[in-house]
């Protein structure tokens, strides 16, 4: 029986009225202007908006990449301004998982070696960090790959392996930034099919960042970002079902 995914009251990820200013004495750009949004444990939220948007320096603050110039970035209640920088590493260690538009994979190592490098980090042993790849891997559906390098494989199975490495430390939150950027359409379905199972049966917390409404549809709501602001949030009438 599938599990849907619980949304407790408390929130995993809050932005308390954030700003982000770029600049210096000659001149400043506020790319942020006050936003403030939750996102629930176990819930699947896209954030989507044109270039400029602002949708990068978002993407930056929820990983923890930066920190905001003002107002409040809340990870599971730890407030991410706060932390000097070997605590926000140990953070998004703990608690963020990335999948990029351009896989980051390395092109010299094969699919388990590139998912058990997240596990190095957490000083996992060898043979333990080769089965996890490999479970991680059949999770999904590369347990036929696991010997073959990036060269070798689709765009859309080194997505997949990108999800398995993001997921080694099973982290709470899974933040992907335009994860079908680089994808042909059966391949973008393919890599949605898989984040879907992510969210509906392991419970997954998945913030989205994308252009596509296509993409962001596959969300339980969206938030619609322009010109550094929160435009309107929108129910997904699909609420993340697709065949």
């Amino acid at each position: 029986m599938e599990r849907k995914a619980r949304t407790p009251a408390t929130p995993i990820v809050e932005l308390r009225h954030v700003r982000k200013v770029y600049g210096n004495e000659e001149g400043y750009t506020t790319v942020l202007h006050g936003i403030s949004f939750s996102v629930r444990k176990g819930e699947f939220v896209a954030i989507m908006g044109p270039s400029g948007s602002g949708k990068s320096t978002l993407l930056n603050l929820l990983g923890c990449l930066d920190t905001p110039t003002e107002g409040q970035v809340l990870i599971d209640g730890t407030d991410a301004a706060a932390l000097d920088s070997a605590e926000l590493a140990d953070l998004r260690a703990r608690k963020i998982g990335f999948v990029f538009q351009a896989y980051n994979l390395l092109a010299n190592l094969t699919a388990s070696q590139n998912v058990e490098l997240s596990l190095q980090i957490t000083e996992t042993a060898k043979p333990q960090r080769k089965a996890r790849a490999g479970q991680l891997l059949e999770k999904v559906g590369l347990g036929h790959r696991t010997g073959h390098r990036p060269a070798q494989m689709s765009g859309g199975e080194k997505q997949r392996v990108a999800i398995a490495r993001a997921l080694a430390n099973e982290p709470p939150i899974l933040l992907m930034d335009e994860p079908t950027g680089n994808l042909d359409t059966a391949s973008s379905k393919d890599v949605m099919k898989q984040v879907e199972d992510l969210w509906k049966n392991q419970g997954v917390t998945i913030l989205l960042i994308t252009h596509e409404k296509e993409i962001a549809d596959y969300a339980q709501r969206t938030l619609h970002v322009r010109d550094g602001r929160i435009e309107k949030i929108t129910e997904n009438k699909h609420r993340g079902v697709h065949t």
